[in-house]
Order: structure tokens, then C-alpha cells, then sequence
């Protein structure tokens, strides 16, 4: 059964994730307080237009080649719904080439503005984004996230990707430390081993474990629970700036990670604004890793991915 668009112009936000936050390698992720907002109308034509303000201005795609729009595509697809002519505005927020999942971001976006068109939205519901978002991501740590809000535990399986939201205690706050220099996500991968000593194995299974818990009211337990032996020590040499970052701040004490593959770090825990992580510019941090860093500094829990019809 072919399935109608109920509606022609929509609002979506998306935030920014961090996936791996240390231990978890692909399977946990969490969303941050840096929101994408973009409005997308279908129109009566073949024609494709996207507006970019913000990041990714000077280098994005207008055209049909632009991931918010194959994602949408792919999504009115999946539902049996006609395809149309779109119009999209996007007011892009989440840094590029930084860790940050803003690729997730832009294929939830374009799923989630499909579901808002169309006359059942439930075809498209969080399962079923994750489900498609996977096709395009690969891996659904960022995407997972990006589509539940807060913290995520995602897998996958032979059926596709799935994730279930995840405990936090209100009282667990995110800074995610944002250096100028980018690092695209493949050549982070590409220095990944394809085997790892079953003791570093083992060691990541239970700091992951210890990680779930502590982020449901064991703050004092983060520290422990965000160390890795799977990705960052591999991947020290090309993460340049946020290596003497993690190490900067763990030996202040906070719960420090690269931010999925880098080179933005993440920080977990409690208090971080008198630890020196309010949002903005971090004159303190200026030259670590050859590097200037800003900051953003979340308290609430972040949510999902949101589309309304205007």
C-alpha cells in the first residue's frame, strides 16, 4: 500500500552525539547539548534546493547528493511514499569532522523530517530510523543517540541495527571539548588493529559494564569506567590535539574520552563548569595539542531527534 505525505513543510533538530564515550567502542553513545535545525518543504516539482547556514556553508552539497536529502529519499522509500521536489533550509551547529556525529545527525534529519511528512508517522518510529540510519552509518553509536536522546547501548544483529536508551542520573552533566583541526572519521579507522589481546578485550567489557552503571548514580565511578584499551591508544598519533587533551584533563581527575573517533573530547561527570568546562572559549586550555578549544557544557539530558509539522 502506497503511503500519502500528509504534510509539505516541516521542522526537524538533531543534536550533536558522541559515540564509543571511551570503553563502549560502536555501542554506546550520548547526545549533546549542540542541536542542527533544518526545515524542508516538498513542492509540487523534481527540483532540489538546500540552504546552508553555519557549518559546512562553504563545502556542502546543494543537490541531491546531500545526505539530508538521500537520507529522506531513502526513508519515503522505505514507507511506500511518493517522492517530491524539496526545499530545505539547514542551520547547521554540530561541528564537521569533529567527532561529533554530524553525519548521523544529517541521515536522522532527513528520516525524521520523512516521517513528519508522511500520514503514519509510527512507519517511521525510532526503531525503524535506526534500522534505516544503519544502512547509511554502518555503525549505529552516533545515530542511536541522535534518534532516542541521552545515552544509548546500541548492537546489531542479523536483522539490523537496535539500541535501548540508557539510565542517567540527572546529576551527570557532558563538556564536549571542540578543538579547531578536523580528522575524518575513516582515517581514525584505519589505524584500528584487526586483532586485540583477549586481556584488553576483557578489560573493555567490564569498564563498559562499570560505565552503564555509573551513569545511573555512580558519578564517582566514571573515572574508572571511561578508561579504554580498544581505540584511543591506537589511534593516539592521529588524534593529534585530543590526546594531550584526554591526558590533560585525566590528570585533573575528570572522566575524559575522545568524542567517537575525535578529535573532539568528551568529559562525564559532575560540577564541570567550576572544573573549568563552562561553554565557551577555554583560555586555559589554549595550546594543548598545538591546539585552541572551545567548549559546550550541558546539564539536562539531551533530546532526540524532533520533527514537527508547520
Amino acid at each position: 500500500m502506497a503511503m500519502r505525505l500528509a504534510a509539505d513543510h516541516v521542522r526537524v533538530s538533531v543534536p550533536a552525539t558522541a559515540g564509543n564515550l571511551g570503553p563502549g567502542f560502536d555501542s554506546l553513545g550520548m547526545a549533546l547539548g549542540v542541536i542542527d535545525d533544518l526545515e524542508v518543504r516538498a513542492v509540487a516539482s523534481a527540483s532540489v534546493s538546500v540552504e546552508i547556514e553555519g557549518e559546512g556553508a562553504a563545502s556542502l552539497p546543494r543537490d541531491e547528493s546531500h545526505l539530508v536529502v538521500q537520507a529522506l529519499r531513502a526513508a519515503l522509500d522505505h514507507v511506500g511514499a511518493s517522492q517530491t521536489g524539496l526545499e530545505i533550509r539547514a542551520v547547521n551547529r554540530i561541528p564537521h569532522g569533529r567527532g561529533l556525529g554530524s553525519s548521523a545527525a544529517a541521515v536522522v534529519a532527513g528520516i525524521v523530517a520523512a516521517r513528519a511528512l508522511i500520514a503514519e508517522p509510527e512507519a517511521l518510529d525510532a526503531a525503524q530510523t535506526l534500522y534505516l540510519a544503519n544502512a547509511f552509518e554502518g555503525h549505529p553509536d552516533n545515530a542511536a543517540p541522535a534518534i532516542y536522546g541521552g545515552a544509548t547501548v546500541a548492537w546489531k544483529d542479523t536483522e539490523g541495527a537496535h539500541a535501548r536508551p540508557l539510565v542517567v542520573a540527572s546529576e551527570i552533566e557532558t563538556a564536549v571539548l571542540v578543538p579547531s583541526s578536523t580528522l575524518p572519521t575513516k582515517e581514525a579507522r584505519a589505524v584500528l588493529p584487526a586483532k586485540v589481546p583477549h586481556v584488553d578485550a576483557a578489560f573493555n567489557v567490564g569498564r563498559a559494564a562499570l560505565l552503564v552503571n555509573a551513569l545511573a548514580g555512580r558519578p564517582e565511578d566514571l573515572f574508572a569506567a571511561t578508561e579504554d584499551k580498544l581505540h584511543q591508544g591506537y589511534r593516539a598519533d592521529v588524534l593529534g590535539p585530543a590526546t594531550h587533551m584526554v591526558r590533560e584533563l585525566r590528570r585533573r581527575g575528570l572522566a575524559a574520552v575522545v568524542s567517537g573517533a575525535g578529535p573532539s573530547v568528551l568529559v562525564l561527570g559532575t560540577g564541570l563548569e567550576a572544573a573549568g568546562l563552562g561553554t565557551g572559549r577555554l583560555a586555559w586550555a589554549d595550546g594543548i595539542g598545538g591546539d585552541s578549544w572551545a567548549c559546550v557544557h550541558t546539564v539536562e539530558r539531551v533530546p532526540g531527534a524532533t520533527g514537527v509539522r508547520l
